[in-house]
């Protein structure tokens, strides 16, 4: 996949229970990671882990919406690095309003393990 425009598809990763310690770090508080292949076989993602406590960002998918937006409207952000594919897992997509999680077992899994459990969607398909 490349960078999708405003609209287009985008996948959506969480971190490999086998993933780099300092990436992990980086996603922190559950964070909504959405992302792109790139050429050499690495990944562009964007996320958000909600670091200042916006109320509006508590749960997964408002998080997943809010790195997407960053990502298509090419926003500057720290929230963005290039890692290694193998660390992170793909769990679904997202295209413009509407989330696909197609492994809701990997997702509950990352979401426990980075305290934020309780921000797990009840359904796999999400509108926004």
């Amino acid at each position: 996949m490349e960078r999708p425009d405003a609209g287009g598809r985008a996948a959506l990763f969480a971190p490999n229970p086998q993933a780099d310690e300092a990436l992990v770090a980086a996603f922190n508080n559950g964070s909504g990671i959405t992302g792109f292949g790139n050429h050499d076989g690495t990944l562009t993602v964007y996320f958000e882990n909600n670091r200042f406590r916006d109320a509006g960002l508590t749960t997964w998918a408002s998080k997943v919406f809010k790195a997407y937006g960053r990502m298509v409207e090419r926003m500057p952000t720290v929230n963005k690095l290039v890692c290694d594919a193998a660390n992170l897992e793909h769990i679904g997509f997202i295209q413009g309003t509407e989330i696909l999680v197609r492994d809701m077992q990997n997702l509950e899994a990352w979401l426990k393990r980075s305290g934020a459990a309780d921000s797990m969607p009840e359904q796999a398909e999400i509108r926004g």
